[in-house]
């Protein structure tokens, strides 16, 4: 069943297409956090930041199990491809 995902490790482990927060970035974000509440900073006066890095990844191979042709649009947008 062709499945849309949150985060590339699921297509890496064969499913068929994730857009999501890159996580590197999400970590990245955290940590500005962690460091502004050790300086002092109450967490509930930070300002909620967004992820601004997105990823999209589709696995070629499990299209083609499923018998389904990705767009070449779509492919060439792709962060990740895996064949």
């Amino acid at each position: 069943m062709p499945t849309f995902y949150p985060l590339s490790d699921y297509v890496a482990a064969d499913g068929l297409i994730s857009y999501g927060a890159n996580l590197s970035e999400s970590w990245r974000q955290a940590g500005i956090y962690v460091g502004k509440i050790l300086k002092g900073a109450k967490p509930g006066e930070l300002p909620i930041m967004q992820s601004s890095k997105f990823e999209l990844a589709i696995n070629l191979k499990t299209a083609k199990v499923l018998g389904l042709t990705v767009p070449p649009g779509l492919l060439a947008r792709a962060d990740v491809v895996i064949d």
